[in-house]
């Protein structure tokens, strides 16, 4: 098993700190529909919670279809730990929301690992894929990522062929933070 890194990620302006918000935010916000909807089947008797919506027509245009994709992939995760736990009857509690409109939700995204990539040196970055809406919004071009500062680093060889990324806000310290996944999804 390898271990995980976690590492600072630095937007380099207002401009790229409010795309990354807007980004992670957007992923909260399917987390969070995604959640509710598998939350409502649950209830249900007849449902199946792992019968949903569609998402990517209306989330893809923000985040990229690969980005909601593995969204809807990390939330089906969660749930079918949730009812192997429960199979099994240990305690355990429906997976949770992202925090709300409101109050503020938690601001976290998952990557695919072909839709990131990291170089490291002396001035490392990441750059991340956005959805074409986005890219249109803050004047990035078809083919171009969102570029961020990335300090840390890596304690293996091959970082390169690392799975998806989760990339979120760290109220705490105040920053943007990301660890990659052991393996590929």
């Amino acid at each position: 098993m390898k271990r995980t890194n976690t590492f600072e990620v630095v937007p380099q302006s207002t401009e790229d700190e409010e795309l990354l918000r807007r980004l992670l935010d957007a992923s909260a916000a399917l987390w969070n529909e995604i959640n509710y909807e598998r939350h409502e089947s649950f209830a249900d008797p007849d449902a199946d919670v792992f019968d949903i919506s569609e998402y990517r027509g209306r989330y893809g245009g923000v985040l990229g279809a690969s980005t909601v994709q593995q969204v809807e992939r990390k939330n089906r995760e969660a749930w079918r730990s949730f009812l192997a736990l429960k199979k099994k009857g240990e305690a355990a509690g429906k997976p949770g929301f992202w925090g709300n409109r409101e109050d503020g939700r938690e601001l976290r995204t998952f990557i695919r690992n072909t839709s990131y990539s990291v170089q490291w040196g002396e001035y490392s970055r990441l750059e991340v894929l956005v959805g074409s809406d986005l890219k249109d919004e803050f004047g990035l071009g078809a083919r171009e990522r969102l570029r961020l500062e990335v300090r840390g680093e890596p304690n293996w060889p091959e970082y390169d062929k690392q799975g998806r990324l989760e990339v979120f806000y760290d109220d705490e310290r105040d920053r943007f933070r990301a660890f990659p996944a052991s393996h590929n999804r």
